[in-house]
């Protein structure tokens, strides 16, 4: 096959059986690959009203046609199933090495379905497909996990697993996998843990074919090149990691700080990435075929919170620190490795304890039902919650429903910083207009990575454009989303879209399968994702309100810095954004919009009629 394997591994965990079928090469064509092609699957196989947790639900672990190629970065997978945190689709993607295997055992895609009586993992082994018993393995954090199947299948087959949090279902676990690689949001890791399924363990020993062998190692070698000249995928990334933004962003004034009340923290430069080199970095660390290594291997070498992992990237510390208002490096390493070993997504942590510590300050959660003193800056209180959340021990059980949920009960929902239940990243959309009309109009939920409209508005790439300007933000932000879907869908890493652009990816895609793409069938491909997405979110119940933005965010005025007292104006760019996707006032996909890009037929009974 031509950058696909043309096979799906199907696994019922309630019957204990599996089956390999055909890839339909003519969906392939329409949908890529990954993201796409596994939002596919799901819209035609599920309820998108079903229970999260529930057997109903299904989990993919798709792969793209780059994906095992020496396209660079070509080590992405997605996982694709309704999130428990959000109630909408979840997509959520990783890096690392397991997704090249899972290509070289002869898998584009892997569907999960029901519910093991009892906790088990897979071992894939090639052709050779068995469901083991687990019950060794329930409560172990995930590096142990991964330790003790290397010994007891192979020692260089690929993990991805989930940890404590997974199995204790908290709605923000996440799928880990090459032990530090994630992925991370909208609670993949509590679907995996709703079906008692540990870990899926892969060696693969068959080789991924391109259809245009020189084609494809001409436009390889191409993007390679770009990338390694370009300032940011060159330079940037692999000398700080994606931490080198904590003081950019903070001089920007839209670093999102104690749970979005300001843009500005002045502990900033003690958790960036210079300061990482400095005091804790080992070595730099890359995934499968990427020359950016932008991973951080690090340790602290002493002190109460000794220890060596991974971490941290930009959105971790973040999360963990200036979201928290902790500014002490060491504890924002040990809180990110706690987040590794028990799975758990850290930006929803870290903004789950930050929406806490608000609560606690302002007297919604009392002190004898914390039991530790949850204030901004306590690097310690922090720690130790970080660490209750994800075995959902006193407190932490609650903190354990996010803070959507969290900010509900306590009586103040205007705590909640997200949309859609899930939690903003790393960018206060006050300074960036863009920015804003992305995360409302995320399909899973708050997002950055999705449609980053912070790299032309913030870092002036590919072109500065104004940050508080809204004319031509939907436009923009219509354009990165759909070219994010291209990207996902083909196997390959967001950041390479720092260097190089569609042209680059087109030329790959068309050298591996051979489909022969021109430019506008491929982004139509990304927009055809896009709207399917939609069309699985509509019919999960969600609607235009869901597309929108906290009160902080829409009245409140940043109280310093260089965006002082700016707010996201959504209004001014929402109807624009709607019309330009071929959208109706209420954000439903249109007829005709539906007819262009084939999916009429998907659209079932929500076809809007205006």
């Amino acid at each position: 096959m031509n950058g696909y394997t043309g096979k799906i591994l199907r696994v019922d965990l309630s019957s204990r059986t599996t089956r390999v079928e055909d890839l339909d090469m003519s969906l392939a064509r329409q949908f890529i690959g990954s993201r796409g092609l596994a939002t596919k699957f799901l819209y035609d196989e599920m309820d998108p009203t079903v229970d999260p947790l529930s057997p109903g639900n299904k989990i993919i672990f798709a792969t793209g046609p780059l994906t095992g190629t020496i396209a660079p970065t070509g080590g992405r997978y997605t996982v694709v199933t309704k999130g428990p945190l959000t109630g909408a689709i979840a997509c959520s993607n990783s890096g690392g090495y397991f997704a090249a295997e899972l290509k070289f055992a002869g898998y584009d895609f892997l569907i999960i379905e029901g519910k093991a009586e009892k906790p088990v993992y897979l071992w894939i082994h090639d052709d050779g497909v068995e469901i083991r018993d687990a019950d060794h393995l329930w409560g172990k954090p995930t590096n142990e996990c991964e330790d003790l199947l290397h010994q007891e299948t192979d020692k260089e087959a690929k993990i991805a697993s989930i940890g404590p949090a997974g199995e204790k279902l908290v709605l923000f676990a996440c799928v880990m996998n090459d032990k530090h690689r994630a992925a991370g949001r909208s609670g993949v890791g509590a679907v995996m843990g709703s079906k008692n399924l540990k870990a899926i363990v892969v060696r693969g020993t068959k080789p991924v074919g391109v259809a245009q062998p020189q084609e494809f190692l001409q436009a390889v070698t191409n993007a390679f090149n770009i990338m390694k000249g370009n300032p940011v995928t060159g330079q940037g990334l692999p000398q700080y990691g994606t931490d080198v933004l904590m003081n950019v962003i903070n001089e920007n004034g839209l670093l999102p700080t104690r749970n979005f009340q300001t843009g500005v923290f002045p502990g900033a430069n003690n958790i960036g990435g210079e300061m990482v080199v400095e005091k804790v970095l080992i070595r730099n660390k890359g995934c499968f075929s990427c020359s950016i290594a932008c991973g951080r291997v690090s340790k602290i070498e002493q002190g109460p919170y000794k220890g060596e992992g991974e971490g941290p990237e930009y959105e971790s510390a973040w999360a963990i620190g200036a979201d928290c208002g902790v500014d002490d490096l060491e504890a924002v390493l040990k809180a990110n490795y706690i987040c590794n070993e028990l799975g758990m997504d850290t930006i929803s942590a870290g903004a789950t304890i930050a929406c806490a510590m608000e609560l606690y300050e302002k007297g919604y959660i009392p002190r004898d039902e914390v039991g530790l003193d949850l204030r901004f800056g306590n690097a310690e209180a922090m720690v130790k919650m970080m660490e209750m959340m994800g075995k959902r021990e006193g407190f932490g059980d609650v903190l354990a429903e996010g803070s959507y949920r969290v900010a509900v009960k306590y009586g103040y929902p205007d705590a909640f910083m997200g949309v859609k239940k899930q939690d903003f990243p790393a960018y206060d959309p006050r300074g960036a207009q863009g920015m804003g009309l992305g995360y409302a109009t995320s399909n899973r939920g708050a997002c950055h990575l999705k449609g980053y409209t912070i790299s032309p508005e913030i870092l002036g790439v590919p072109e500065k454009v104004d940050p508080q300007a809204t004319e031509g933000k939907a436009a923009l932000q219509k354009s990165f989303q759909d070219l994010t879907a291209v990207i996902d869908a083909s196997g390959i890493c967001i950041f390479t879209s720092f260097g190089i652009g569609a042209p680059e990816v087109l030329a790959m895609l068309n050298g591996a399968t051979g489909f022969n793409y021109t430019a506008e069938e491929m982004l139509q491909a990304g927009e055809r994702i896009w709207n399917l997405e939609r069309l699985f979110n509509l019919k999960a119940g969600l609607t235009r309100a869901d597309d929108t933005l906290p009160k902080r965010l829409l009245e409140e005025g940043l109280p310093e810095g260089p965006n002082k007292g700016r707010v996201v104006r959504l209004g001014e760019m929402l109807d624009e954004y709607y019309e330009l996707r071929g959208w109706d006032r209420e954000g439903k996909p249109k007829p005709e919009k539906l007819a262009e890009l084939g999916l009429t037929k998907e659209a079932g009974p929500i076809i809007a009629t205006s």
